[in-house]
């Protein structure tokens, strides 16, 4: 990877890996884009271009401006998101998709884009889900996620192109805030554990799902990207995980270091039905035997984590 095009640079995962990656390559050789300009840091410490996914041509040109040799294509709508705006969701994801496959495979790149367990659904198996299972979801995100790894298997298949994917559980940040997921309760009830020591889950209790610290989502990225391409079996779609929880379980992590955190109940239908049909936790010895994957954070560490740089970010909005 030598000149590395980010689409979806400014949301939750984009942000932070641009960051990385301009760490390890060099601010020059990561060209971030979005569909806004923000202000962002990420817009000023290295090229950064105003992007539509939806427009192929513009797409194209930047890509080929820029001399690109991989893409990253991470813009798209999240799962709750997504339900609201199915048909948004589909013209976007979809259609941003294919724009990204194209420039790719006219320009010879490297590609990258996630998919999720949300590609899963009510008829998969719940425990230990298998890397090759069924996939059957009742969401627009979770169809966009299905057809998406489909049809990054095509132009593997049909063109050759080097195309490689991850099924990400829900991903926590203190970096970024959250944008519309149905893990999204994992991250908030770090940020008003902070700020209010106190939490009202969307999410019921004993509702299981998988969940990963961003640093191991963010390694996870760049050790598949850099991956011996004879050893990968599956390429568009690793089952990663670092642990599976329900907000019970993250509470109960957050008391150990403020014991008085009170945790409650407002369960949102719409989204309770969507985590409801996803797996309780899967299986990614794939991911693990292919390309060497490992977590290195589990609740606990993540928590610590979380809540020390929440708790440090809190005190300099005070000050400020």
């Amino acid at each position: 990877m030598k000149n590395i095009l980010v689409t979806g640079a400014l949301g939750q995962i984009g942000s932070e890996l641009v960051a990385k990656l301009r760490h390890m390559y060099g601010n020059d050789q990561i060209i971030a884009t979005d569909v806004r300009n923000t202000g962002h840091e990420i817009t000023r410490s290295g090229p950064f271009e105003t992007l539509d996914v939806t427009d192929d041509k513009a797409m194209f040109e930047v890509a080929k401006r820029h001399r690109v040799d991989t893409v990253i294509h991470l813009a798209a709508l999240l799962s709750a998101t997504a339900e609201e705006k199915p048909l948004l969701a589909w013209n976007l994801n979809m259609g941003g998709l294919v724009n990204a496959l194209e420039v790719a495979r006219e320009l010879g790149c490297q590609f990258f884009t996630p998919s999720s367990i949300g590609a899963f659904g009510p008829s998969t198996p719940k425990d230990h889900t298998p890397q090759d299972t069924i996939q059957r979801p009742t969401t627009m995100y979770g169809v966009n996620k299905v057809s998406g790894e489909l049809l990054c298997d095509y132009y593997f298949h049909k063109y050759g192109l080097d195309t490689r994917g991850i099924r990400f559980p829900g991903l926590i940040s203190y970096v970024t805030p959250p944008g519309g997921g149905t893990t999204d309760y994992a991250v908030e009830i770090y940020y008003e554990a902070v700020s209010q020591g106190r939490y009202v889950s969307f999410i019921d209790k004993g509702t299981y799902m998988d969940m990963m610290y961003m640093p191991d989502a963010l390694d996870a990225v760049v050790q598949l990207m850099e991956a011996d391409p004879a050893k990968l079996v599956h390429r568009n779609a690793f089952n990663i995980t670092a642990m599976s929880v329900d907000p019970e379980a993250i509470a109960a992590s957050i008391r150990k270091m403020m014991p008085s955190f009170a945790l409650g109940y407002q369960v949102d239908p719409k989204r309770q039905a969507i985590a409801e049909s996803w797996p309780n936790f899967i299986d990614a010895s794939a991911a693990a035997s292919e390309w060497g994957f490992q977590a290195k954070y589990d609740l606990d560490a993540m928590t610590q984590d979380m809540l020390s740089q929440l708790s440090s970010k809190e005190m300099l909005a005070r000050k400020a």
